[in-house]
């Protein structure tokens, strides 16, 4: 029988399994981009379709935050050039700001496409299963199915922060920002369903904004 946090874990266990493999992918880079999406699909259909609530008590409230997300992500760089190679956010802890997708790549229509549906819709399920609807009531009570979803705890709300920071590597700062807000959002709202949509919004936004600037940093 399947451990109970399996199903909120193993999507995003597959997710940074992949990235770490990636550097090791030997065929065609743009081939990567499909087989990322249909792993991911599969991993999150057979672990947690029993967990998935789509359902919202806030849509227009999370659709809001989402792009309000979105404008914290781009505002730095944007309004003051050359501030992500501050070594404060480019340094040998954080890494470089680069795109994780080869050059050669970008320029097929294909790879933006499941780029951009990955960040939109798939990445949005996988790490909020992972960090607001596991790691926040894990951080309350390892028995973690005794916690409703969005009960309060501080402690919860900053260390689920810091680690979702962490995982965004030289944009962790808006990263630390973003995860208080989906953390108070989620205490709020209490649904991994306004997780799912703002979370979602947010990516959207960014990946067209990438796609439209071309700052593919943003794709990490």
């Amino acid at each position: 029988m399947n451990h109970p946090a399996t199903p909120y874990v193993a999507p995003f266990a597959a997710f940074m399994l992949l990235l770490v493999l990636a550097p090791y992918w030997p065929w065609d880079p743009r081939l990567e981009q499909y087989f990322r999406v249909a792993i991911l699909a599969a991993v999150i259909w057979f672990f947690s379709r029993s967990v998935l609530d789509f359902r919202c008590a806030a849509p227009l409230q999370s659709i809001a935050i989402g792009i309000g997300i979105w404008l914290l992500w781009v505002a730095p760089d944007t309004l003051f050039p050359g501030y992500r190679q501050h070594w404060l956010f480019t340094n040998s802890i954080t890494g470089n700001v680069s795109s994780s997708i080869p050059s050669e790549a970008l320029g097929a229509t294909g790879v933006l496409l499941f780029r951009t549906l990955r960040a939109a819709l798939l990445v949005p399920i996988l790490e909020e299963l992972f960090w607001r609807g596991w790691m926040m009531r894990w951080l309350v009570n390892p028995d973690f199915e005794k916690v409703k979803l969005g009960t309060y705890s501080f402690s919860a709300v900053v260390i689920t922060a810091v680690l979702f920071a962490s995982e965004h590597g030289p944009f962790w700062e808006v990263g630390l920002l973003t995860g208080l807000i989906w953390g108070l959002w989620m205490v709020k709202a209490k649904r991994l369903g306004d997780l799912f949509l703002t979370h979602g919004v947010a990516n959207l936004c960014l990946s067209l904004f990438t796609i439209y600037t071309g700052r593919w940093e943003y794709w990490m």
